[in-house]
């Protein structure tokens, strides 16, 4: 039997962001209807290590079942070394014998599955008029999101910023050859929210870098950066004026520090959490209900999300004989 291998150019290759978006939308419905299964992620933090491991299993069920695995190592010093925080494999696995099928570079995955998780929130959620982008953070996801951002909304104007000044003008000088509107690299993250209508945070920072008197009315935010308990990037009083779209309840009243922090000081309970994507994608909940109404997505990341990618890059790869395949002894009974 032959497997699958993608590495991360190949992934970036047949997962345009158009294409993922549509994927995201289907995987959350399918999670929403039941249709999905996936436990809370187990992360290994080692006593004294430079980084954390997380393991994300899941199955989906129906025409294109299958069970996935994401093994993770999430090392937040890799940006200085010249390597995403992210490194790890994506593994698809037959929904009928077991049998592995596929490997693929998780890094790619997760670059451009969060931010299209993030695109369909936006196209559920902002302001049909939302066009003025604040991006926090100049990183990999800061990249995937400018593409998502831009295939949902009509951009007219794009503020970055980031504590590491060199990184913004990197992100600037690379970004502006693939979008139509201006990017601006402004100094402070209060300048970049100015005037905002779509704020995405990107970043790893521990404290917040957002605070609600630096957001408008009718704002719609993208929190993405922070995904543990004693992290966050909005203040409690952003998340008290926000009403709060979330990937998944479980995950955020386990890992999201951004809600967490909120809950703790007494400031929101849980019923703070209007809805699941998912939930408002099949009408079951509602989205934003005025203009002047703040909405937050708070982004975790899903195990199905990788699952949904993984298995339909497979199908992809199998259709244009794309990527490398490799005999791998599947275990024959004998």
């Amino acid at each position: 039997m032959k497997i699958l291998i993608l590495n991360h150019d190949k992934v970036v290759e047949l997962l345009p962001m158009k294409e993922c978006i549509k994927l995201m939308r289907e995987a959350l419905i399918k999670l929403a209807a039941g249709e999905a299964y996936q436990p809370l992620r187990t992360i290994t933090r080692p006593p004294g290590a430079a980084g954390v491991m997380g393991l994300m299993p899941s199955y989906i069920s129906g025409d294109h079942a299958a069970y996935g695995l994401k093994a993770i190592c999430v090392f937040p010093g890799n940006p200085a070394k010249g390597k995403d925080a992210h490194q790890g494999a994506v593994l698809l696995f037959s929904a009928e014998t077991g049998e592995l099928l596929a490997m693929m570079n998780a890094s790619a995955i997760t670059a451009i599955r969060t931010a299209a998780v993030s695109g369909v929130a936006t196209d559920l959620l902002a302001r049909e008029d939302a066009c003025n982008l604040a991006i926090i953070g100049a990183g990999v996801q800061a990249r995937t999101h400018l593409a998502a951002m831009s295939q949902v909304r009509s951009i007219r104007r794009c503020r970055i910023a980031s504590r590491n000044v060199e990184h913004v003008r990197r992100f600037t000088e690379e970004m502006q050859r693939s979008v139509q509107f201006p990017l601006e690299p402004v100094e402070t993250v209060e300048k970049a929210l100015e005037d905002a209508d779509l704020i995405v945070t990107v970043t790893t920072a521990k404290e917040p870098i957002v605070r609600r008197e630096s957001i408008s009315p009718g704002v719609h935010l993208n929190v993405v950066g922070s995904s543990t308990p004693n992290a966050r990037e909005v203040d409690t009083a952003t998340m008290v004026a926000s009403t709060l779209f979330v990937d998944r309840r479980e995950s955020t009243t386990n890992e999201a520090g951004d809600y967490l922090f909120a809950l703790r000081e007494g400031a929101i309970g849980p019923d703070h959490i209007r809805a699941e994507i998912g939930e408002v994608l099949t009408g079951e909940k509602a989205g934003r209900t005025s203009t002047e109404e703040i909405t937050l997505f708070k982004s975790l990341g899903l195990a199905i999300e990788d699952l949904a990618v993984a298995e339909y890059l497979y199908r992809k790869a199998k259709e244009l004989n794309a990527g490398t395949w490799i005999e791998f002894s599947g275990g024959d009974a004998v």
